[in-house]
């Protein structure tokens, strides 16, 4: 038998598997793959492993991973790439139509009409869209003391990670604080700067903003809470207040909903926030 023949022959088994019954079943068959989420102790007998575990317990970093060769160990470089396609997901997909019907939330959206315009004109994102607009005239709540917003910005994992518990809790202390709080609503495509637009249509005291924070490799689902007593034309990043970090291994949610009611009220007696609320906080502790 000739190598062409040989080479014939397998090209016939190889059709013929392909085509058969069975292969089509597998074909269609989901597989789920189990990947370990706990940090990999990669570095084979280390000199000091106490060392490791100390840096790997103050840090997220991707410390002591060890290599075979010159290169990561597969675990690792499969961990790296499941890190970023979520980061790619993250700042890609869209927050839930579901997930904001279940939360009450009425979408709006800004002027950036899509991902490209949202990343590359960053004055899209900062003002709402004339529909929004006239919705907020017509619908908003007017006059109250907090109107508080959720934004996707270039997380929507961490809207759906963090919302659900910080909310609620954020609502309940304002109100047990007897600080009255308008209905808040979510904004599609939106940046920080958005919130003055916001404030100045519904004349509230002061604007909170839940938005998703730019994702990393350690974590998609950070969240930042960004606040502004009155803003105005003249208004500057210096005026603003944020708590950064919100995520289940940082700030929880919960724990953030307590504090952002208390650092609210505080705002409120000092009618300001920014720069200008963290002098007058430290003057007076």
């Amino acid at each position: 038998m000739d190598i062409q023949e040989i080479v014939q022959r397998v090209v016939d088994e190889v059709k013929r598997n392909m085509n058969s019954p069975k292969n089509d079943i597998d074909q269609n068959k989901e597989e789920t793959i189990y990947f370990p989420e706990e940090r990999i102790k990669g570095v084979d007998k280390p000199h000091n492993a106490a060392s490791i575990e100390r840096a790997q317990s103050i840090t997220p970093a991707r410390i002591g991973i060890g290599r075979t060769g010159t290169r990561m160990l597969t675990t690792s470089y499969l961990q790296f790439l499941i890190d970023h396609a979520a980061a790619q997901d993250a700042v890609l997909r869209d927050v839930s139509d579901d997930f904001l019907q279940n939360m009450g939330l009425h979408k709006l959206e800004t002027r950036a009409n899509d991902m490209k315009s949202y990343l590359m004109d960053l004055d899209a994102g900062r003002k709402l869209s004339d529909e929004a607009i006239k919705y907020l005239e017509k619908n908003g709540e007017k006059g109250k003391d907090v109107q508080i917003i959720v934004c996707d910005g270039l997380s929507s994992s961490a809207v759906e990670a963090n919302v659900v518990d910080l909310l609620p809790a954020l609502i309940q202390g304002l109100k047990l604080k007897n600080i009255s709080v308008a209905k808040p609503f979510f904004i599609k495509r939106a940046r920080v700067w958005v919130q003055d637009e916001v404030a100045a249509i519904v004349n509230c005291d002061l604007v909170i903003s839940l938005i998703g924070e730019r994702p990393g490799l350690n974590t998609d689902e950070s969240l930042s809470a960004y606040m502004i007593y009155r803003p105005t034309e003249k208004t500057v990043e210096a005026d603003r207040t944020v708590i950064s970090n919100i995520h289940k291994d940082g700030l929880t949610s919960v724990e953030a909903g307590a504090y952002l009611s208390d650092l609210i009220e505080q705002m409120l007696r000092a009618k300001c926030s920014g720069v200008t609320f963290a002098r007058q906080r430290n003057v007076n502790m």
